[in-house]
């Protein structure tokens, strides 16, 4: 049972950004110390990517773990409530997900997936990033790349 009145759960939900959250915002800044160039939520790839690297031809992700449900981490809990609704909506996340980063690769880019939790690790986003700047490093799958 929710603590909360339908209205209350309804606002809070409302507030949740998604875009210009703080660890896009974090992710955007490590990128930018790097030297890198990027333009934001282009709207005219699929996904609309959070970063994107023209020049490289690399679409950045900035996920968060809970909603798009980073597995093995411990922020991709499901809610004790309504778990049939949580578990429908999580499922099509992660399905837009797939479908963005498929759509995108058949174009020619290279995804990135950087993970909220992996984002207090400056060294390791930055070491990402760097190496989706080769087209000929792969990068790790998308549930394995922390950040």
């Amino acid at each position: 049972m929710d603590t909360v009145s339908p209205e209350a759960r309804s606002a809070n939900m409302r507030a949740v950004r998604s875009s210009n959250t703080q660890p896009e915002k974090a992710v955007r800044s490590i990128a930018h110390a790097l030297g890198l160039r990027f333009r934001l939520h282009r709207r005219d790839l699929p996904g609309t990517p959070d970063l994107v690297l023209p020049k490289h031809h690399v679409a950045v992700f900035v996920h968060g773990c809970f909603w798009h449900r980073h597995e093995g981490c411990k922020a991709a809990s499901l809610p004790k409530t309504r778990t049939d609704y949580w578990q429908a909506k999580f499922d099509r996340n992660v399905a837009r997900d797939a479908k963005a980063r498929d759509d995108l690769e058949a174009l020619g880019w290279k995804v990135v997936v950087v993970w909220e939790c992996g984002v207090k690790d400056r060294e390791a986003v930055g070491a990402l990033l760097f190496r989706a700047l080769s087209r000929d490093l792969p990068l790790p799958p998308p549930h394995e790349s922390s950040g």
